[in-house]
């Protein structure tokens, strides 16, 4: 915000009406006296003062203390007791948050659908704050890798099953991160092939028999 320049008989009164014009509280304000000002002599040759004023300016919070403060505001609210771990990699814009306490599972939620969805909230508030995108990655108890096992374990199986019946099998729904992993792990088979589909929140991936 640019600075306005105003005037009053006493430093005081200038200071009273920029916050006026300026609608803030006169903590929230930087001044400079431009002219000072004088009561003259019986009043002649009295001179106002004149500051220009501008609003100060908040210290922009690091992407870390703002994803602190967004989880531990939810936390509280749900009265759990979490422990916050944050790691920032500036080239790679990466925030890793990792979270522990007791009974992570209510965190984690049915196929991590309450982890994914704090993380999507996280992402959110954190790239309000920012100019360019940071990824968001939010995990606890090393879930996300043992459910990405999970799933690498599930795609081979049921590709198996597909082979040797040559039937389509459509897998439960899954968040796109977990349709990835079922893709990428399938991508080089030669005998079977996968694709995606219905809408969100149900769409999910379907293995396939390669017609040869």
């Amino acid at each position: 915000m640019e600075p306005i320049k105003v005037s009053a008989k006493t430093l005081d009164d200038a200071i009273t009406k920029a916050c006026i014009e300026l609608g803030t509280a006169s903590d929230n304000i930087e001044y400079d006296i431009l002219e000072t000002g004088s009561s003259g002599i019986l009043g002649i040759g009295a001179r106002p003062y004149v500051i220009s004023v501008r609003i100060k300016e908040e210290p922009k919070k690091s992407v870390e203390d703002v994803a602190f403060e967004f989880l531990s505001s939810v936390f509280e609210g749900m009265k759990a007791d979490v422990s916050i771990e944050i790691k920032y990699d500036e080239n790679e814009r990466e925030l890793d948050i990792d979270l522990s306490g007791e009974d992570m599972g209510v965190l984690i939620g049915k196929r991590g659908q309450t982890l994914d969805s704090l993380q999507y909230l996280t992402s959110q508030v954190v790239n309000k704050t920012q100019d360019s995108y940071v990824r968001v990655k939010l995990d606890t108890e090393n879930y996300r890798e043992r459910r990405k096992v999970t799933l690498e374990n599930l795609a081979k199986n049921i590709a198996y099953k597909v082979k040797r019946t040559k039937k389509p099998f459509a897998l439960e729904p899954m968040n796109p991160y977990e349709r990835r992993i079922i893709h990428s792990v399938l991508q080089n088979d030669n005998s079977v092939a996968t694709r995606s589909e219905g809408e969100e929140p149900y769409r999910h991936v379907v293995i396939y028999f390669k017609k040869k």
